[in-house]
């Protein structure tokens, strides 16, 4: 704790100083709720345009009440017949979603099957089909949203909305908001949950700074003191019982990493609670010189693969990514290189790169290779192959009960290994099929400086590579 410092009372002025900006007033309110009520009736006419039965209704944060000042996302689902086909929840409510928005931009999404987003009047509005099942019976996964509207607007009281909304902008602000798989983070239902089961924001953190593996949080009871059964069934880091279905662990889309940050935030804010953990400072990109003078400075080799457009709605497309980028990763590994981090930004139109810091690109010509113990019967055979080979150095001898000996590496340098990887895309690495369509047609690799042309001429990417340079969180600040 900080010396002279209420830490709680100072967690409280800071979380209220928070909650004005972010509680929308009246007339934001009436804005958006006039906005969402025309785009459902724009569904609901367009519906019946293309023949189709289907009940369109206002879902997520706008009809729970639980959305930010500014930041108002629009959810309208269109609940259609079950007996309704796969392929025409795929298609033909597509088309249903493209009538209703034909005067916006729009574009397609996709999680378990695809969805509209467009944008009306600055707000970012989606039209997403599902079923019109009863509870449990789920058809698709987001058959569910519904039942997650009526379960929280039955629960929340005003008061618990302001937690709400305080937890969103405080996971907004650490980076770990949104369940899509570019964040792999807390979705906007699971605030919801969180709140509904510590009944505040700060209760949410100060829980969340003591979590464990396996945290196990049941808010309807329906595993009651059977929680080893739970952590077989799902085994997760963080485990939360979707309220609506037994069956699902709502927490599922959170990644390690996102979960151990926001622990690491939670204690951080107690500690010294600053406005920064909800509106972090915006990154100032490197100046360029001074990047040139940073990498030559840190000693590592930061190697950057960047090839161009994958045709793919933004969840297929980073999947796809992180996929790749743990191929190249383990690639490097399992070749000699010791790689530091790697990384994987894109513009999601045209422009994708991946970024692997290495400790150094280029490896001695020898290596020591490790052999059976001298008793084995793979033995005899390592030693013919190794012993007066043309790759042997030195050896084969015993160490510590093992044959060794000293052969000559392969590849010595990691681009020239990647140069012949890459050839083909590196299908056989594990890149993904559609990353690996786009490295086959066309990509460079650039080491260190020899980026400078792209981060000066892309002011995002430019932010990016800042962050990953500083390599730590913007609220990890010393203590006052």
């Amino acid at each position: 704790m900080i010396k002279g410092v209420n830490v709680t009372t100072s967690a409280k002025a800071v979380s209220e100083k928070v909650l004005r900006k972010i509680t929308p007033k009246n007339a934001e309110r009436k804005q958006i709720l006039r906005l969402a009520r025309r785009m459902q009736n724009r569904v609901k006419r367009a519906a019946r345009d293309f023949g189709l039965k289907a009940e369109a209704r206002i879902d997520g944060s706008v009809a729970k009440d639980t959305w930010l000042s500014g930041e108002a996302d629009v959810d309208i689902f269109m609940r259609v017949p079950k007996e309704l086909s796969r392929q025409k929840l795929r298609t033909t409510c597509l088309e249903v979603a493209k009538k209703a928005a034909e005067e916006y931009p729009w574009v397609e999404r996709f999680a378990e099957h695809p969805y509209l987003e467009t944008w009306v009047e600055g707000t970012r509005v989606n039209i997403v089909p599902c079923y019109a099942v009863k509870q449990r019976e789920w058809l698709s996964a987001t058959d569910r949203t519904p039942f997650h509207t009526r379960y929280v607007k039955k629960h929340l009281t005003a008061r618990l909305r302001d937690e709400v909304r305080l937890l969103k902008r405080f996971m907004k602000g650490i980076g770990v908001y949104g369940a899509e798989i570019k964040i792999g983070g807390f979705s906007g239902y699971l605030c919801e949950v969180l709140v509904l089961h510590y009944k505040s924001f700060l209760n949410v953190l100060r829980s969340a700074a003591r979590w464990k593996h396996a945290q196990v949080i049941d808010l309807e009871n329906h595993y009651r003191n059977r929680l080893d059964e739970v952590k077989k069934l799902f085994e997760a880091s963080l485990i939360i019982i979707d309220p609506v279905d037994r069956g699902r662990n709502a927490a599922a889309a959170v990644v390690e990493n996102r979960l151990d940050e926001f622990i690491a935030a939670s204690k951080a804010f107690l500690e010294q609670p600053i406005i920064q953990f909800f509106y972090p400072v915006e990154t100032k990109p490197i100046l360029a010189n001074d990047m040139v003078e940073e990498l030559k400075n840190r000693g590592t080799d930061i190697v950057l693969i960047k090839f161009g457009e994958v045709r793919a709605v933004p969840d297929i497309l980073w999947g796809q990514l992180y996929r790749s980028l743990r191929g190249l990763g383990n690639m490097l590994k399992q070749n000699g290189f010791n790689v530091i981090r790697v990384a994987t930004w894109s513009d999601e139109k045209v422009n994708n790169l991946f970024i692997l810091e290495l400790e150094n690109r280029r490896l001695s010509p020898v290596k020591k290779h490790i052999g059976p113990p001298v008793g084995a019967k793979e033995a005899k055979a390592f030693l013919e192959k190794h012993l007066g080979a043309p790759h042997t150095f030195s050896g084969p001898w015993i160490e510590k009960g093992r044959w060794m000996v000293e052969i000559q590496r392969k590849q010595i340098d990691a681009i020239d290994l990647l140069k012949d990887m890459l050839k083909d895309g590196g299908r056989d690495l594990g890149i993904a099929r559609l990353v690996a369509d786009q490295i086959k047609k066309s990509h460079k690799i650039f080491v260190n400086e020899e980026i400078l042309d792209f981060y000066t001429s892309n002011i995002s990417f430019a932010k990016f590579l800042t962050e990953f340079i500083i390599g730590r969180p913007h609220w990890l600040v010393q203590p006052a």
